[in-house]
């Protein structure tokens, strides 16, 4: 818990302090007075003013930000300092102000993306594990074995490369197209025929719809360590134990022996184990545990021996530093224009809106990365930083997006629309976000608490 509420204020303070930092400085840089700069909303827990009057606050809710700058349209601004007044700036140098803080967005993005670029990492290839007959997949001929190097012509070098290629293809009709090799350069071309593929489907599978299913990993299930005043540890499991099986029922691997205690809180099982050689019957009740959407789960308090993927399956992926600068920059693009595509199938119908999250799933996603490492923490930090960005850049009056839309209509025209104009703009804008936050709210509740 208190790792993911750590998270999930770096995560909101980081990408919320460079937005708003984005906007701040081209204020600064334009003339403009800036009379507070805000990270979060409500009664401020630290404040101070620096010499040139602007106060800087972190306010109670971390929800968000704003900068406040002089304006007579908000208060009366004395003549002395009318030309700090952002009204009164040119056309040009409010949209710089406005669009400075998603841009901040993208150029964090970058520099997030670049990292990991830079860090390196080894990654496993995406060899397909099973392929079910009468699958997308098998009807193309792709086989148990191979392992996908193209999606559309474009190079994949593990899972998560290809799953995003393949949730851009979300809702579309068509031939997907996925290049895939096995043994000595044997390569193959597998054409995969879509109709309105998983259009309009909470939460989509893209893999298991298409019937192609990544190698797993076999762990055998034996025991690393028992966790303190765990079920494992009442019922006398010791580090090193085999469990066989489970209420006569054979474990082939770990992920067998999750399944089975996760479906069974609070149920007496009878374990096989073999303890150094000798088979001895231990009987153990898992505890009853909160798990994802209400459900309640068993958890009997062990941790697996590590297993690591034998060399042929893992590739090294290393990059200069000008290598990770320009994948940085193209992986960012590609999350943009991931993002904008979703948006509009959204609004097409073609993905499902119950895959609106909100700040609810930012946490967990938040604690989880951080759980994984340094990598997946900061590759979650650019994806919700290219996010930030694009959501923040539609042209819904009260976003970025929508005051850039007025001063470029204001641009066009050679004068700015009518205040009632824009303030029936900002009304509707602020009950559409505010009804996009209410119902994503709902969507996490209904995600990781309630249930489908």
């Amino acid at each position: 818990m208190m790792q993911m509420l750590f998270a999930t204020l770096v995560t909101l303070g980081l990408l919320i302090t460079f937005h708003e930092f984005g906007h701040f400085w081209v204020a600064r840089k334009c003339g403009v007075k800036v009379l507070r700069f805000s990270i979060g909303f409500g009664k401020p827990l630290i404040q101070w003013t620096d010499k040139q009057g602007t106060e800087y606050a972190i306010a109670m809710i971390p929800l968000g930000g704003y900068v406040k700058m002089l304006d007579e349209r908000e208060s009366e601004v004395s003549s002395s300092e009318l030309d700090q007044a952002f009204n009164r700036k040119p056309v040009l140098q409010r949209i710089a102000v406005v669009a400075a803080g998603p841009i901040a967005n993208f150029l964090l993005a970058i520099v997030l993306y670049s990292l990991v670029f830079g860090l390196g990492s080894t990654v496993v290839k995406p060899v397909i594990g099973e392929v079910p007959v009468e699958s997308i997949a098998a009807k193309a001929g792709l086989k148990a074995g191979q392992v996908i190097t193209r999606v559309d012509g474009k190079s994949v070098q593990d899972w998560t490369q290809v799953q995003l290629a393949l949730v851009r293809r979300i809702g579309e009709s068509g031939v997907l197209t996925i290049t895939a090799t096995q043994g000595e350069g044997w390569t193959t071309e597998h054409t995969l025929t879509l109709d309105r593929w998983q259009e309009g489907v909470k939460d989509p599978d893209p893999f298991g719809s298409l019937g192609i299913h990544p190698k797993r990993l076999a762990v055998p299930a034996v025991i690393d360590q028992v966790l303190e005043n765990s079920a494992a540890l009442k019922a006398g499991l010791q580090s090193g134990d085999l469990i066989k099986s489970i209420d006569g029922s054979l474990i082939g691997d770990w992920r067998e022996l999750v399944e089975i205690v996760k479906s069974s809180p609070g149920k007496a099982l009878v374990l096989d184990v073999d303890r150094n050689g000798q088979l001895i019957s231990i009987t153990l009740t898992p505890d009853a545990k909160d798990g994802d959407k209400g459900k309640i789960i068993g958890f009997m308090g062990v941790m697996p021996k590590a297993v690591s993927w034998p060399e042929e399956y893992l590739v090294e992926v290393e990059y200069g530093v000008f290598g990770a600068l320009l994948k940085g920059m193209q992986k960012t693009w590609d999350m943009s224009v991931l993002t904008l595509e979703s948006i509009w199938k959204m609004l097409g119908g073609l993905i499902s809106i119950e895959n609106i999250s909100g700040p609810i799933t930012i946490a967990k996603v938040a604690g989880d990365s951080v759980s994984y490492g340094l990598v997946p923490f900061l590759s979650f930090l650019a994806y919700v930083s290219v996010s930030l960005g694009v959501l923040n850049m539609l042209p819904i009056p009260v976003l970025d997006g929508g005051h850039l839309v007025y001063y470029l209509i204001e641009l066009a025209r050679g004068k700015p629309l009518s205040q009632s104009v824009q303030e029936l703009g900002l009304r509707l804008g602020v009950a559409l976000i505010g009804s996009l936050m209410i119902f994503a709210v709902f969507n996490d509740i209904s995600r990781w608490f309630i249930g489908s």
